[in-house]
């Protein structure tokens, strides 16, 4: 959605470029042709000039012959004669070739109301139109299978919605029942006092994650994605990155080890990039077995990055691994999960560092995960 235009743009301009050269090659065959025609048209009508002189000079003719009258006057307005053949076959062929093009167009026209239909069906051209045919054809792939990602994308971000709608009742529920029980009961336990308010704490950060949730579907859906660059020390990033989500690791009895050289510098957008490196964490935080271990390790190939989130979990299905990073897909589908986001954050992750010039992918076998990121050092 982000970066997506840009690359829809280079798409269209290619298909232009390949429009135009289909387009020029069949001009350049229909003008060839047409030459040649007129020229093969030229030389016939001079051999059957020529064919028809050496007939009737090799016969004796009488003045008196009607023949010979007639081919006399022929003879007297022999530009004429000559003329009027030439021009008629000019006119006919050029008429021919005028109306071949109109054909086409035609034929184009056609199919352009085709592609609006919403069917597979292929679109047949003329042979001569095979190249456009096949653009067509393409086009219209294109399109449908577009549109079908459109309206996939667009119905996960409803069920979505409807979710983080329908779940927001449930932690309201609770904050207020909490809140009216620690108002009403004025002779209430301290050890009861707090226990409520423990709930209705939990319930409530409960409530503002599934806020925020709507609020990160809007951020994705309405503003661009920038970069702001600045020289960042990669190595103590990560160390920080690791050291802040000691309380999540702890809460599962994770270890996360780093392994990197020492003050890597890069030149990347901060903010944007410690993003991606959250969210990668915090996926493999929530998708790691119990008292496993998560490894980071970042490789320093020239002028490449490469950066290794390494965790011990179920292996996620290949048709899985190949949406991972599409909007709004969750690999967690269940409803009370409190790990289930929006389904934005790997999504995201992947404009982020394509717009760094990198690539981001994902693998997963004997029980390990694993996500790889490149980037450019500078």
């Amino acid at each position: 959605m982000l970066k997506q235009y840009g690359g829809l743009d280079t798409l269209s301009s290619r298909k232009i470029h390949s429009g135009r050269k289909y387009k020029n090659i069949l001009i350049r065959r229909i003008v060839v042709q047409y030459f040649f025609s007129l020229i093969g048209f030229i030389i016939g009508f001079i051999f059957t000039v020529i064919f028809l002189y050496d007939i009737t000079t090799s016969i004796t003719w009488q003045p008196y012959d009607p023949l010979y009258i007639i081919l006399h006057f022929v003879k007297e307005y022999i530009l004429l004669f000559m003329g009027i053949p030439i021009i008629a076959g000019w006119a006919f062929i050029t008429y021919l070739f005028m109306r071949r093009p109109l054909i086409y167009l035609d034929e184009v026209i056609s199919a352009s109301e085709q592609l609006a239909q919403p069917t597979n069906e292929q679109i047949i051209l003329s042979d001569a139109m095979k190249n456009v045919q096949d653009e067509l054809n393409h086009v219209r792939a294109t399109a449908l299978r577009s549109d079908l990602l459109a309206r996939e994308a667009e119905q996960r971000k409803n069920d979505l919605i409807v979710y983080l709608a329908h779940d927001l009742k449930t932690p309201l529920t609770s904050v207020i029942g909490y809140l009216t029980l620690l108002h009403d009961e004025s002779q209430i336990s301290e050890e009861l006092r707090k226990k409520y308010l423990s709930i209705s704490l939990e319930k409530a950060e409960r409530l503002e994650d599934l806020i925020n949730e709507f609020f990160e579907i809007t951020r994705f859906n309405l503003s661009n994605i920038t970069l702001q660059y600045t020289k960042v020390n990669l190595t103590r990033l990560l160390e920080q990155l690791v050291f802040e989500f000691r309380p999540m690791l702890l809460e599962k009895n994770l270890q996360c080890s780093l392994i990197a050289e020492h003050d890597i510098m890069i030149s990347c957008d901060v903010d944007k990039l410690q993003r991606v490196f959250d969210n990668l964490l915090r996926n493999a935080v929530f998708y790691s077995y119990e008292s496993s271990k998560i490894e980071i390790k970042v490789d320093n190939n020239d002028n490449f990055l490469k950066i290794l989130f390494i965790n011990h979990g179920d292996n996620i299905s290949e048709d899985k691994l190949n949406r991972i990073f599409e909007q709004f897909y969750r690999l967690d589908t269940s409803r009370s999960s409190r790990n289930g986001g929006a389904g934005l954050g790997l999504a995201i992750a992947k404009e982020i560092i394509e717009l760094h010039n990198g690539s981001i992918k994902a693998k997963s076998e004997n029980e390990l995960i694993e996500f790889e990121v490149t980037i450019p050092i500078s």
